[in-house]
């Protein structure tokens, strides 16, 4: 139960103190998505040098799983690869999959890790998945620039 507990914890702190919120006005690609079934919205904003995330910044509305979600995800994933972003996302997205039964690969995850509650719920999942879905359409559009 003490895990639990951190890792509420950890998706507190990323809500209270979100990273990388706020729109880059200069940016390779744009995309906006929303939780069509409790409305949460993000918005997120990628720029590429060569093949490698630069910057990657977003705004966004809704509960305290997508708004921590997505601020992990970026923190993590800026300053990777393509490849090495798509390894994480894949990594991410068979966690929430999992329906509780994954705890997901530290070592590859870093503070998204404490997402493996969420999968037990399977209303929540869309909510931890949105931003990165997000990613997945921002980095397909910015590579066809």
């Amino acid at each position: 139960m003490q895990l639990d507990s951190l890792y509420q914890e950890v998706i507190l702190d990323h809500y209270k103190h979100p990273q990388h919120k706020g729109l880059n006005p200069t940016f390779d690609a744009q995309v906006s998505h929303v939780n069509a079934s409790c409305g949460d919205e993000i918005t997120l904003n990628i720029k590429l040098e060569n093949d490698v995330i630069e910057s990657l910044t977003w705004d966004g509305q809704g509960c305290s799983i997508s708004q921590a979600s997505v601020s992990m995800m970026t923190d993590l994933l800026i300053g990777k690869t393509l490849h090495q972003a798509s390894v994480i996302v894949k990594s991410f997205s068979e966690l929430m999959a999992s329906k509780g039964t994954s705890t997901g690969d530290a070592l590859i995850l870093e503070d998204a890790i404490a997402f493996s509650g969420v999968s037990k719920f399977p209303g929540r999942i869309k909510c931890s998945l949105l931003g990165w879905m997000a990613f997945k359409d921002v980095s397909i559009q910015a590579q066809s620039q």
